[in-house]
């Protein structure tokens, strides 16, 4: 059960992989006052993950774990999460994917961000995908992480018109912003329902 306790923020993590810009939104999001998230600590996989500046700028703990042994990796993260009391777990851009262990120690408190209209296009390369078939709409889903990739409970959807002169680059930078206004509310509609 995930709940404020008494107005109080949930503490949260954040897992990325590279760039950060969905990290450095969430940050923004968790300073304002109507936020229901504060977040405490990030975590890549990628010791060059461009993200990381921002924990830095922002005074958040941050800690790499490289995942060469992936249940070695996931039980130190679990230890470290348990002592910095997280709650919700906010994958944005993470390209690991966690064990079903993992998972059920979290279950229903881990949120992931995927740029498209699951459940179509799962997995990766999901604009060449979507341009390559012509689609006429794209978007980007923010779900619940389950043990099947890209399958959990969706939250919440929204769509981008492709034209026709869209390449993957222009795609990109129309759901990334999309993203920026989703994941947020997607977080807020997550934390009230429950």
């Amino acid at each position: 059960m995930i709940k404020s306790i008494g107005g109080k923020k949930l503490d949260t993590a954040v897992f990325i992989s590279g760039n950060g810009s969905n990290l450095k939104n969430l940050v923004k999001f968790s300073l304002s006052k109507k936020s229901p998230i504060n977040i405490k600590f990030v975590l890549s996989n990628n010791k060059k993950a461009k993200g990381l500046n921002f924990s830095k700028k922002y005074k958040i703990e941050s800690k790499i774990f490289l995942f060469s042994n992936r249940s070695k990796s996931e039980n130190q993260i679990l230890k470290h999460l348990k002592s910095r009391k997280i709650k919700l777990i906010c994958l944005a851009g993470f390209m690991k994917i966690l064990s079903k262990k993992f998972i059920k120690r979290f279950q229903g408190k881990i949120l992931n961000i995927h740029p498209a209209l699951l459940p179509k296009y799962k997995g990766l390369n999901t604009h060449e995908r979507v341009i390559l078939n012509n689609e006429k709409y794209s978007g980007c889903t923010v779900h619940i992480v389950n043990s099947k990739l890209d399958s959990g409970k969706i939250i919440l959807q929204e769509r981008v018109k492709i034209n026709k002169k869209d390449t993957v680059q222009s795609l990109r930078k129309k759901i990334l912003k999309k993203e920026h206004i989703l994941y947020p509310k997607a977080i807020k509609k997550l934390i009230s329902s429950l």
